[in-house]
């Protein structure tokens, strides 16, 4: 199952050290636009930063991957505290296998997490590493995206009906 994440969760808020624990994660490969904060937006959703708090305290170790351009991400991933790979060219392994080659883990202890099937998810299953699909915080109003949603709703059953569009 190509497109089939191995979890699929509400948002990043809904992982926990328990889930982490239970699943011998060690390192999380964090999408950014719509996983961490809206596309665009050089603020982070509401919680994401007590949540990498408690990820940190926790020795999670954690790096953001995303496609976007560096002007972009760096600005945010410094907000955060985390280190980054932008450019990440996914649904390509190569930025997955960098960030978790830096984080110093195996790939086997680590997740993917993102809010794309056709770059987060797929990226995660061409790198070996496993997926965790997230909604989006919120949808967007741009015909790039509903054309993605929509294709994505065709493939995986997403419903978005029921989520916020801003």
């Amino acid at each position: 199952m190509l497109f089939k994440p191995r979890f699929w969760l509400k948002n990043v808020l809904a992982i926990d050290e328990d889930f982490l624990r239970e699943n011998n994660i060690t390192a999380m490969v964090l999408d950014l636009d719509n996983t961490l904060s809206m596309h665009g937006n050089p603020i982070p959703e509401e919680g994401v930063t007590e949540w990498l708090d408690k990820m940190r305290a926790a020795g999670i170790r954690m790096r953001v991957v995303s496609n976007n351009t560096n002007k972009r991400v760096a600005p945010l991933a410094a907000k955060l505290g985390l280190p980054f790979t932008a450019n990440g060219a996914k649904p390509l392994p190569f930025g997955i296998w960098r960030a978790v080659k830096a984080m110093g883990v195996k790939r086997r202890d680590c997740v993917v997490i993102g809010d794309q099937i056709f770059t987060d998810v797929l990226a995660g299953k061409f790198s070996g590493v496993r997926t965790i699909l997230v909604e989006p915080f919120h949808l967007e109003k741009t015909w790039t995206f509903r054309l993605k949603r929509k294709i994505e709703a065709m493939v995986f059953h997403r419903d978005y009906s029921k989520l916020e569009v801003k």
